[in-house]
Formats: structure tokens, C-alpha cells, sequence
């Protein structure tokens, strides 16, 4: 099977089941508290990594060949704050479309960075091409932000 075309589709769904979880977790942080809300939500999603593991894993694991970096280990924490942040964001004027903006322009600017400077992948020229995605990029998150002032 080609899985070059699932891509799409998965990113689609992937995109999907965040704006989902963004809006579950608001309404778990209005009645509780983002903090409350941030824990519940992580400690169901190690259960269900958990669960999918133990379910897709075969009996014969393949010998590891080296350690992950220490700083592979600092995911969870910008993760956790990601969550909690956006309960906070999304119950407040800025709402769902605002909060996801927000995390659009941060992820795009820190791509950027990385590519520039090397610091998670290998370094890289950036191109007129990046700058013009990247202004209409963040001018489409301004664009939902800015819009969240007047209603539609």
C-alpha cells in the first residue's frame, strides 16, 4: 500500500482531533481549572499510548543501539504547558480559532529558527519562498486573531 497518500488525510484528522481536544479541554478547565484540565488530559493520553503500544507491539523487539539524547526527554514539558495555555487561551476572548493561530505562528517561527540556526535539524539557507510563506502564514493567523474583536 502507497502510505504517501494517507498523508493528507491523516494530517487532516490530526488537525481535526486537536481543535477537538483544545475544545474538551476548555470546558474540562472552565468547570475545574486549566491545571486540573492540563493533567487530565496527559494522563489519559499515557493510558491510551500505553494501550496502543502494548496492542500494535510485537513480541520480538528489536534490540535498542543507542540512548536518545537527555533533551529528547523535555518534550512533555513544553507539551503539558501547550495544554494548559491553550485552556486558559481558548476560555478567554481569543477563543478556539485564535488559540490555534497562535500555536500556528509559534510553530512556524520556531521551525524557522531551527532551519536558520541548526539547531534541531541540519542548518539551512532560509529562501525568499520561506519569507513569503511565512508572512502569509502568521498574516492568516492576524487575520483570525484580529477578527475575534468584531463578531462574524
Amino acid at each position: 500500500m502507497d502510505t504517501k497518500r494517507l498523508d493528507s488525510p491523516l494530517a487532516l484528522a490530526a488537525g481535526a482531533m486537536l481543535a477537538w481536544m483544545i475544545h474538551c479541554n476548555s470546558q474540562l478547565a472552565a468547570h475545574s481549572g486549566p491545571l486540573q484540565a492540563s493533567w487530565l488530559a496527559h494522563g489519559l493520553g499515557a493510558l491510551t499510548a500505553l494501550a496502543l503500544w502494548r496492542a500494535t507491539s510485537s513480541r520480538e523487539r528489536p534490540a535498542a543501539t543507542s540512548r536518545p539524547p537527555r533533551w529528547a526527554y523535555l518534550g512533555g514539558l513544553p507539551g503539558a504547558l501547550t495544554v494548559a495555555l491553550a485552556a486558559i487561551a481558548v476560555n478567554s476572548p481569543l477563543a478556539l480559532a485564535g488559540t490555534l493561530a497562535l500555536a500556528i505562528a509559534g510553530q512556524l517561527l520556531f521551525g524557522l529558527l531551527c532551519e536558520r540556526f541548526g539547531l534541531l535539524a541540519a542548518r539551512r539557507a532560509l529562501t525568499i519562498h520561506d519569507a513569503l510563506a511565512a508572512l502569509l502564514v502568521l498574516g492568516g493567523c492576524a487575520v483570525l486573531i484580529f477578527a475575534v474583536q468584531e463578531p462574524i
